[in-house]
């Protein structure tokens, strides 16, 4: 057991969006199986996460050049890649709310964030023929929700495509693409929004939570995932164990999804 737990060991793993939510229960999972950990986000964690730490807006393309430059000078390249910086401020209600500042910030913050680090980090792969990517996508990537959120979704879906058209060019370089779709996780992100979306729906959060599921078309197994539930997708889509799986979409979503 002590080698299956630890079979990320030697590896350099960044995680964007790491000191929270999904991204932190990534790092830490990562970690845990023995992966260095470097993790970045606007702001770093209140609390001790023991990764190291970067700051940077990934919203900004100085910001990543001088991210990734700060990573290969201290340890020479980058082995797992997990993209899952995202998240919307656009108001809920519809195209007619949507503004173009809100379509530019979601475009920036949910696809142009990962593209632009890929390109920063993926050709250190393709160098030495190995390597893996994981785009944290959405189940509203592959279930428009216009009422809620319109331009996060159409993003997300966007990402999808990016996704697998990358993975099925740098296969042949050694290099693994992936994407994860959760449905809906209890994060503090997701409180968030509820509380927002409750308040433009005049709904108490229970109700907008469960309209929002409804909208999906239900949840079998009935409640939130748990961070960790992803990250535990995300670990075995790195590991060795998932070396013939490249170019898909793995949603985690408790049964949401309708289609075979």
């Amino acid at each position: 057991m002590e080698n299956s737990t630890k079979e990320l060991r030697g590896k350099i793993a960044l995680v964007t969006g790491g000191t929270k939510g999904i991204g932190k229960a990534i790092a830490d999972k990562l970690a845990s199986n023995g992966a260095t950990v470097v993790i970045t986000a606007r702001k770093p964690s209140e609390e001790e996460t023991g990764h190291h730490f970067i700051a940077a807006d990934l919203t900004d393309n100085s910001n990543i050049a001088e991210l990734s430059g700060k990573i290969i000078e201290k340890y020479g390249t980058v082995d797992i890649l997990i993209n899952n910086v995202g998240g919307t401020s656009s108001p809920a209600g519809g195209f007619q709310m949507l503004c173009d500042d809100d379509w530019n910030r979601d475009i920036e913050l949910n696809l142009m964030a990962s593209i632009r680090l890929d390109k920063a980090i993926v050709p250190k792969m393709i160098e030495k023929n190995s390597g893996v990517v994981i785009h944290i996508s959405s189940l509203n990537g592959k279930i428009p929700l216009y009422q809620s959120n319109f331009s996060y979704g159409v993003m997300k879906s966007a990402l999808n495509a990016y996704s697998k058209t990358l993975a099925n060019e740098v296969a042949k370089n050694g290099v693994r693409v992936n994407t994860v779709s959760p449905g809906m996780v209890k994060t503090t992100a997701m409180e968030t929004f509820l509380e927002s979306y409750a308040k433009t729906i005049s709904k108490t959060v229970a109700e907008a939570s469960q309209q929002l599921m409804d909208s999906l078309g239900g949840v079998p197994l009935n409640r939130l995932a748990e961070p960790e539930e992803i990250a535990n997708m995300v670990a075995f889509l790195v590991s060795d164990g998932a070396g013939y799986i490249t170019g898909a979409n793995i949603v985690v979503d408790g049964g949401t999804y309708p289609a075979v």
